[in-house]
């Protein structure tokens, strides 16, 4: 139950990164683009664990997903998107270090424990 209850929390931040992100930047996707966005991103990670990879690789495979879905869900010019997406990702890294330090959670980002 704890890695259910897990891996909804990482969709959820996940999720609330990219949507928060778009509409920061006035070119806000949907609440269900953004929950499309974070389930593939998640579960690929998750997938990507399960299988065994290294840690390095767990990280890296889903940013092009997370990446390709941003710009087919925003519908914006290149350097629209690209700035977007480097607002969520900036998003994501203060929600992974506030999650990961206050609250030892780690599944954001693994490889990057935070704990004191």
């Amino acid at each position: 139950m704890t890695y259910f209850f897990n891996f909804l929390l990482a969709i959820f931040l996940t999720a609330s990164s990219y949507f928060i992100g778009s509409i920061l930047l006035k070119n806000s996707i949907t609440i269900l683009a953004a929950i499309i966005i974070g389930a593939s991103v998640v579960s690929l990670g998750s997938i990507t664990e399960k299988l065994g990879a290294p840690i390095w690789l767990i990280i890296l495979v889903p940013f092009p997903v997370g990446m390709t879905l941003l710009y087919l869900f925003l519908k914006e010019p290149f350097h629209i998107w690209l700035i977007t997406y480097m607002t969520t990702l900036a998003l994501y890294t203060v929600i992974h270090v506030i999650m990961s330090y206050f609250f030892k959670f780690n599944s954001l980002i693994p490889a990057w424990k935070l704990r004191v």
